[in-house]
Parts: C-alpha cells; sequence; structure tokens
C-alpha cells in the first residue's frame, strides 16, 4: 500500500481545521500542503480566526496553506485578505469565484495578484469559471484554481472530464496549479492523479482510507467477512 502511495504524482493537501490532526499531517512526508476554510473552522470550534491561523503557523512554516476571506463585500475582503497573506510566506488567501450575489471576484482576484498576493480561487465547479479566473492569476506570484469535484459529483454529472479539460486548459499557466476539492473517496485521489491534477484536498476522513490504496481485494474481503464475524460475536447474537 505504501509503495503505491508512493508512485502518486498528485499532491495532497490535507483539508481541516483540527489543530492537532494538522500538526501530525505536516509531520506525514505525503502531506503536501494545507487548506481550510469556515466552515471547517466553525466545525472544529474555532472562534478566535487569527488565533486559530497563529497557532498553526507556528508548526506549518515550510508547507503552502491556504486561509479563505469570510466577507461578503469586495472591500473588506481585500482588506482580510491582505492581512492574512501578511501571516506568512506560505500562506496563499482563499477567495470564492463570486460573492453571495453572484458578482464575480475577478476585478478583486486581479487587484491581489497584482500586490503580489498568492491566490487560491475556491468554490468553482466549471471550466468557464476557471477560463474567466485565471488572466486575473497570470501576471501575478501564481496560485491555485480549486474545482469541487466531490460537490460537482454531487449533482450527478461526471467531474473527470470536466477535470481534464481543465488541466488541459492551465498547461500555458505553470504558476496556476488546479486543485480538486471536495473528494469523497481514495479513488478520487486515483482519478485525480490519472488526468495529471497537480493537488487534491482530503479531509480526515479520506486521510484515515488512504492505505488502502493498492489494497489486494481478496485480502480486503477476507477481512470484510472478519469484521462482520467480530462484531456479531462482540454483540452476542443468537437465534
Amino acid at each position: 500500500m505504501i509503495s503505491a502511495q508512493r508512485k502518486l504524482r498528485v499532491k495532497i493537501f490535507a483539508d481541516g481545521a483540527d489543530v492537532k490532526r494538522m500538526v501530525e499531517m505536516y509531520h506525514n512526508p505525503l502531506i503536501s500542503g494545507f487548506t481550510t476554510n469556515p466552515t471547517l473552522m466553525r466545525k472544529a470550534g474555532v472562534r478566535d480566526y487569527r488565533a486559530f491561523a497563529r497557532e498553526v503557523l507556528e508548526v506549518i512554516k515550510d508547507k503552502p496553506i491556504s486561509f479563505e476571506v469570510f466577507s461578503d463585500e469586495f472591500g473588506e475582503m481585500e482588506r482580510q485578505a491582505k492581512e492574512i497573506a501578511s501571516w506568512g510566506k506560505n500562506v496563499t488567501v482563499k477567495i470564492p469565484v463570486t460573492n453571495t450575489r453572484g458578482k464575480s471576484s475577478v476585478e478583486l482576484i486581479a487587484k491581489l495578484s497584482r500586490a503580489n498576493v498568492r491566490v487560491n480561487v475556491t468554490a468553482m465547479m466549471t471550466l468557464e469559471q476557471v477560463m474567466g479566473v485565471v488572466p486575473a492569476l497570470a501576471d501575478g506570484p501564481g496560485g491555485y484554481v480549486s474545482v469541487f469535484a466531490g460537490r460537482i459529483a454531487d449533482s450527478g454529472t461526471d467531474p473527470v472530464p470536466i477535470m481534464a479539460k481543465i488541466v488541459d486548459y492551465l498547461r500555458p499557466y505553470p504558476k496556476i496549479e488546479l486543485i480538486w476539492a471536495s473528494p469523497r473517496e481514495v479513488l478520487n485521489i486515483v482519478q485525480a492523479d490519472s488526468i495529471g491534477c497537480h493537488i487534491i484536498t482530503a479531509t480526515n476522513d479520506v486521510l484515515k482510507k488512504l492505505p488502502l490504496l493498492g489494497k489486494d481485494l481478496d485480502e480486503f474481503s477476507l477481512d470484510t467477512v472478519k469484521m462482520f464475524y467480530d462484531d456479531a460475536s462482540a454483540a452476542g447474537y443468537t437465534l
């Protein structure tokens, strides 16, 4: 299983807001970076954004990490983005592709890129959205486009062809990397790797399954049989 993991070309970014778990993942050689967002932070019980970031960055100093703005107004987004960017050289600022009213963030993304802020454009789901924001990133220090392949799949649409087209579109832009966001299973890591996607995020639920990558299916079948037997025995079931 370890050899299968080491053959991966796609970089894995741990996605979460549990500081203890983030520190553990920092020491895992399979983890190349980190992402978080307000939803994950709220779920983890984070109350003080700056204190959370400060604690994380005391340890994670040499791997990329993305923190997200949380305003819905572009002027305040810009202020937050510049503060977040000042927290560390390894920090990238996540900007949603639009605000909650559906207004494009392209002007803000371009402005931040010109100010040498690395931007991770998030919450995207279409090639057209990517094509709209890449020119705004192209003249900056580089950044990411986060396309939520897992949510695309939740809609009943196969994300692989979409993600493959985005990989091809980004070839002339070596400073801009595609992030396969919101994966649901280890298969998504294999899919991302097969199309040449640069990065895939993974929550703790997916990371826990990573040792299963490449597992022999006959062995996996037997493990499953044993699990059912052991649980029935532990429950003391009789007929």
